[in-house]
């Protein structure tokens, strides 16, 4: 039973009590449960990670290897940005897999999700250690000239919001839009300084965060349709206080040094 468990950690109860029975072991599915418990096996959703190729692993390494000492004045002064989907009635696809304590974020325990797969609405919004910036309901296709009218409208009237200093960076993602030669173009001749961005690394971004608390928060409101779910994204979004963004970047090294434990892989973040 536990080594049926160890080989797939996503087979049910019931196929474990299929597979006993051809061996002429026959148990009830809430005894095996039972006895997986005993053994420090417990059942639960696995959560869903972008799947990391070698090549992000090290990048992802290198970024919390660099990055592990700067000051936390520098991560202050960064404009985090990010794009997310919200959808009108949430994920409604459960799956189980069985872990022990522990191991939430194994390989074997994570769904891996592929960016932007369908789906309602789409928001851009950004956010420093001094409070939320602005955020957009995409109500268009994106491709590189909307990112750029977004950036063009947003960032800098955000960057006076939350009062950061001269030498200011943005934070991105490598996004193929965000990546584009207009858009490196149109950073350059806005004199927007990036912070350099491994690929693959939501964890990394602490905006994360935030779309997690925004899409919860809308969620208990029920939106039942897409006038009041754009409506609701707008009204959580500016709830959210200076003290949690503070909170975020106050404990960002706390980040690196999960990278590094984890050898690049992915982390509880």
């Amino acid at each position: 039973m536990l080594n049926g468990v160890k080989k797939n950690p996503r087979v049910s109860a019931k196929d474990l009590q299929k597979s006993l029975a051809h061996a002429n072991i026959f148990v009830d599915t809430s005894t095996i449960r039972k006895t997986l418990n005993k053994n420090g096996v417990h059942g639960g959703t696995p959560r869903r990670k972008p799947l990391l190729s070698k090549k992000n692993i090290a990048a992802h390494l290198k970024f919390a290897k660099e990055h592990l000492d700067d000051p936390q004045h520098y991560w202050q002064n960064i404009l985090w940005t990010g794009e997310t989907k919200i959808e009108l009635f949430g994920k409604n696809t459960q799956h189980y897999v069985w872990r022990k304590k522990g191991t939430l974020h194994q390989h074997q325990n994570l769904i891996p999700t592929v960016k932007h797969g369908g789906g309602s609405i789409m928001v851009w919004g950004c956010f420093a250690a001094s409070g939320p910036g602005r955020i957009v309901v995409i109500d268009e296709k994106t491709n590189s000239r909307v990112y750029q009218d977004i950036l063009q409208e947003n960032v800098r009237p955000s960057v006076r919001q939350m009062k950061l200093r001269r030498g200011w960076v943005m934070q991105q993602d490598n996004d193929p839009k965000h990546t584009s030669n207009s858009t490196k173009e149109w950073l350059q001749q806005n004199k927007i300084r990036l912070l350099e961005w491994p690929s693959q690394s939501p964890d990394l971004n602490p905006i994360e965060m935030l779309w997690h608390d925004l899409k919860r928060a809308i969620h208990t409101r029920h939106p039942k349709n897409m006038v009041t779910l754009k409506q609701f994204c707008e009204e959580e979004w500016s709830k959210i206080t200076p003290d949690r963004c503070a909170g975020l970047i106050c404990n960002y090294r706390k980040c690196m040094v999960e990278v590094i434990a984890a050898k690049g892989g992915s982390t509880s973040y």
